[in-house]
Parts: structure tokens; sequence; C-alpha cells
């Protein structure tokens, strides 16, 4: 069984508990404004632009078989609807500005790198995280290493934004010994203004996972402007008592700007240009919502 892998990281310990590997997987469903991670939504490898790796050499336009590659004053172009990826472009491209995010791996291939540091995971009550993306828009994949790593005495945890078929969130839980959930908006309008789809399918993903017991955490982007009102968190909150419980531990994940510089190298703009990210004092306040309903909220690093 194969899938489409963009990176693997080893000894993360932001992606659930002890020292972890975190496997990203590529293509998402959704298109959050915010969304750190702009190459993980293509379902396909793509060609990423390192611009200030480049030299204007003019190596990739040559080597570039369709003409798909220009250069200008500000780097190179790249037609990206009509490129297919043949990496010639990368071949080309001595200083290496130009890679391929995306790689096609089978699940004894992502085994064997994840497996290499099972002595920390037992050590640190660790284990492996799959990330996104969208791991519900590969859930096959998912739930075969999952599988795999649970007959290894592996703990395994699912990070999703719970956007996919009813099918694959089941095939997923079967063999996640912990969930991290996003809930990012209440109001369906505006949930699909802000990620590209309405929070139905989400909400009874998330009544589905709570069913079969799984240990849950929710996880909560706080963007100023977007999703930090007042009545947006209490109506989380209400959401979260109601259908999983008021002993389900929440997270908040403060805006951050890190992928910012990423939108460039696959041509695209970043969004969210001029928002700015929260104050200590904002963070706290949205906390003291979610603790004023009787939850238990943590603000993530």
């Amino acid at each position: 069984m194969e899938g489409t892998v963009f990176n693997i990281q080893r000894y993360s310990i932001d992606d659930g508990p002890g020292i972890r590997t975190t496997v990203f997987l590529k293509g998402c469903p959704l298109d959050c404004l915010w969304c750190s991670n702009p190459e993980s939504q293509n379902p396909l490898p793509e060609v990423s632009y390192r611009y200030t790796s480049c030299k204007r050499c003019g190596s990739c336009v040559e080597a570039c078989p369709n003409g798909l590659i220009s250069l200008g004053e500000d780097g190179i172009h790249i037609d990206r609807k009509r490129c297919d990826r043949c990496g010639k472009c990368i071949d080309a491209c001595v200083p290496e500005a130009l890679r391929m995010t995306g790689k096609t791996m089978s699940v004894d291939e992502v085994f064997k790198t994840v497996v290499r540091d099972i002595d920390f995971y037992k050590s640190s009550k660790g284990g492996v995280t799959c990330s996104g993306g969208e791991i519900l828009s590969q859930a096959d994949f998912t739930a075969e290493l999952f599988k795999r790593c649970r007959k290894e005495g592996i703990n395994t945890c699912a990070d999703t934004s719970g956007y996919g078929t009813p099918e694959a969130m089941e095939k997923v839980l079967r063999y996640s010994d912990l969930l991290y959930f996003d809930l990012k908006h209440m109001d369906p309008a505006e949930h699909e203004r802000m990620c590209g789809q309405k929070n139905d399918l989400i909400l009874n993903n998330l009544s589905m996972a709570v069913k079969k017991g799984v240990p849950l955490v929710i996880r909560v982007p706080l963007v100023p402007g977007y999703t930090d009102s007042e009545e947006n968190l209490k109506e989380i909150a209400k959401a979260v008592i109601d259908i999983a419980g008021d002993k389900t531990p929440v997270n908040i994940l403060p805006y951050h700007r890190y992928g910012a510089n990423k939108y460039r190298m696959v041509d695209r703009e970043y969004p969210l240009e001029k928002v700015t990210e929260p104050t200590e004092e904002e963070l706290e306040k949205a906390k003291g919502i979610f603790e004023a309903f009787g939850l238990k909220c943590e603000i993530s690093k």
C-alpha cells in the first residue's frame, strides 16, 4: 500500500505525548486561510521553489521540456496548471532552489523509518503521529501504518480536521490510541468562508469518535479576527460538552506566521498578511472562556 508523504519529522515533541515521529501526509480537502503548510493541500507531489536559494541562472527554464518556466526580475514562475511534475527542472537546478514536495512511499518504507526510534517511544511514552494535510484523505494508508505500529507496541495518534467520510474516520479510529481533533468555527457559513467547507461532516465524525471511545483532545486554532470571537469560543465549548463531555481536554493553538513564506514557494499569496499573532492577554482570555465551562484548557506553544 502506498501514500503520498511530504515530510517525516523524527524527535517531535509537539504532536502528542512523549517523543514521537510525525508523518505528514499530502492532500487536504479544506483550504483554511491560516494554513501553515500550503504545500500539504495539493494531493499530488509538486515542485516547490525556494526563491532565497535561486541564482537566476535560467537552467530550469532551458530544462523544462514544455516551456512552462519563465524567468523574471523577482525569480522564476512556473505554469503550475500545466506542469506534469517530470522533475527535469529540479535535476537542472544546481543550487537546489527547486525541489519536489511530496513523495510516494509504501507503508513498509514509512514504517522502517518510524520504527528506528522505538526505544525513544518506549522510554518517553511517545509514539507515532499521522498529520497532514488531512489524514482522512489517505485513510487506508494511515490505518495500515497504525496497525503495523500497534503490532510493535508503538502508540498511535491521529491528528485530523475531522473532514472526511465516516468510512475513512472509522478506518483510522480502529487503530488510533489518541485523537487530536480540530474545531475551528461553529457557524457553518463562517466555517465554509474560512476553510472552504461546512462543518457538519466534522461534527458528525467527532460524535463517531466519542462513541468509539478513543481518547480525545480538542484543538482550537485561535486566529485574531476569524476564530477568536467570544461567541465562537463559547459555542465550541458547548459543542465539546454536548458531544464529548466536560472531561475532554481543549488545547488552544495560537495563530502564527511561520508558514507565510511557504506560500510563495508554491506560487500562492498569503491570505492573512495583515493578521497579527494573538497577545498573551488574548490567549488567556480565550482559555478563561473554556475554563468557565468547566473544561480543562491549555495553550500550546
